[in-house]
């Protein structure tokens, strides 16, 4: 893999006006907002929306870098690869430590609100869960980006991104507090990653509605596992077309 490639993709990505405001700015707004209407004073409930406010501003910036996948698929720039240096494998590895880097600001800045404007108390341990824990349960979710848009059309990726985000973060627990879901829906959210990326969070904030860590681990695992797998074979598939 490039590094320079690699500097050049997150580069290009942070001066795109959509991705400051979704994945950077409208987080932090939200987490205000949200708690200004429903926590009351309550610092657990200050910080299950901080937890859920950083999940969904990491998951929206990772899906988000897979969406410059379709149109380089348009134009061919995929089997070009084959003459240049950077190879196929070197290629995605790129694209997914983009989106890794893309939920960066995310992951630092709405815990460090919660800290500064909410007074969010938490050990050690905790911070390392929201903060770096977070970050790392979004791999997926970059992966989830790149297969979208290895098999999406440019005019196709904004209503595909759009409507996977927004099912991801309603029926996931993190628009919708899992401790507001009825249990049919509750159930849904079991089956999305979304739920699984709270759940490395919210342990650190309430034990209340809270999974083991290393079950939430074992599950998002196998959603990259399996995520990653089809990543691969379509690339292959494209890569393949003359």
């Amino acid at each position: 893999m490039s590094f320079t490639y690699l500097l050049l993709e997150a580069r290009r990505a942070m001066r795109n006006g959509r991705f400051m405001i979704f994945s950077i700015a409208f987080p932090v707004l939200l987490f205000l907002l949200y708690t200004g209407i429903w926590a009351n004073g309550d610092k657990a409930v200050t910080g299950i929306l901080m937890v859920n406010m950083t999940s969904f501003g990491a998951l929206s910036a990772a899906l988000f870098a897979g969406s410059r996948v379709a149109l380089e698929r348009s134009v061919g720039w995929q089997r070009q690869l084959r003459l240049t240096p950077l190879s196929g494998g070197g290629y995605l590895t790129a694209k997914g430590l983009t989106g890794m880097l893309l939920a960066l600001p995310a992951v630092v800045l709405v815990p460090l609100v919660g800290v500064a404007v909410e007074g969010v108390s938490l050990d050690a341990a905790g911070w390392l869960r929201v903060t770096i824990g977070i970050w790392l349960a979004v791999i997926p979710f970059a992966l989830i980006g790149l297969l979208i848009g290895q098999v999406g059309t440019p005019d196709s990726m904004q209503p595909i991104m759009s409507l996977t985000m927004m099912t991801m973060s309603m029926l996931g627990g993190v628009f919708i507090p899992i401790d507001s879901m009825p249990d049919w829906l509750l159930k849904i959210a079991h089956v999305l990653p979304s739920y699984w990326l709270g759940q490395v969070g919210r342990g650190a904030v309430t034990s209340d509605l809270s999974v083991n860590l290393g079950q939430a681990v074992l599950v998002l695992g196998v959603w990259t596992a399996v995520v990653g797998l089809g990543v691969v074979r379509r690339f292959r598939r494209d890569s393949a077309r003359v």
